[in-house]
């Protein structure tokens, strides 16, 4: 059965690559993200490959945007089914670097921009009594290395809100489900992000040596978003076969 997805950070990497693979398998698309011309080619590209998307311009940070997302997804479509806070970025660092305006952009784009999804497709999923929310968190929100103290912070903190939610919609009886999807190294635009010459340097050592394709993680989402609606899938932890 068709749904309707929306996806946050869908303009390149992990939100592309799942926008394509789930508009693909017949389901209706609502991409998000902050540039307009990355979004306006990918809904050409699915388009031309005969699925079915729409863009909206979304920067997480700012809560109406993401609420004004929720409700034109609902405009377009009708409905949500699925909501994926998908943006994230990640300047890591050490702490004696001291880039504090990098840890309040991780703080709001990483942490704030997952509540403000959740605050924003809750209410529609809960009147329809049904809905899947999939939330991005990382590896590094399973552990913490030098240099990654408040990327692998906000990580966390996604894998805590997300049980949180959990326990709170299986209290609601809503039918509500939540999953994290938590990748290691995979080839996209994320590193781009560190402005730190000591941690770029061994972050892409990491991801030239390990990086695995943002395909693999979108046919993990996937696998959550087609399990049977009295199934959830909670969690998936997909890396390359030999990240350390």
């Amino acid at each position: 059965m068709s749904k309707v997805i929306v996806i946050t950070g869908a303009s390149s990497g992990i939100g592309e690559a799942t926008a394509k693979k789930l508009a693909d398998n017949g389901n209706q698309v609502v991409v998000s993200a902050r540039r307009e011309d990355r979004l306006k080619q990918l809904v050409a590209k699915i388009e031309a490959a005969g699925g079915q998307a729409v863009y909206h311009v979304t920067d997480v940070t700012k809560r109406e945007e993401v609420a004004d997302l929720a409700k034109f997804a609902v405009d377009t479509y009708g409905k949500i089914d699925v909501w994926m806070n998908n943006a994230g970025l990640m300047p890591q660092s050490t702490l004696d670097r001291y880039k504090i305006d990098e840890w309040d952009r991780m703080i709001d784009v990483n942490i704030k921009g997952v509540l403000y999804g959740i605050a924003a497709a809750l209410p529609y999923m809960r009147e329809q009594k049904s809905g899947h929310i999939i939330n991005t968190s990382s590896v590094a929100g399973h552990a913490v290395h030098p240099g990654g103290s408040v990327y692998s912070a906000t990580k966390f903190a996604v894998r805590v809100i997300s049980e949180g939610l959990r326990q709170e919609e299986a209290l609601a009886e809503s039918n509500i489900r939540i999953s994290v999807i938590s990748p290691g190294a995979v080839a996209t635009e994320l590193p781009d992000t560190i402005t730190d010459p000591d941690t770029k340097k061994r972050v892409d050592k990491l991801y030239e040596d390990f990086a695995i394709d943002a395909e693999r993680v979108a046919a993990a989402v996937q696998y959550a978003v087609d399990a049977p609606a009295d199934t959830a899938i909670n969690e998936i932890v997909i890396r390359p076969t030999s990240q350390h």
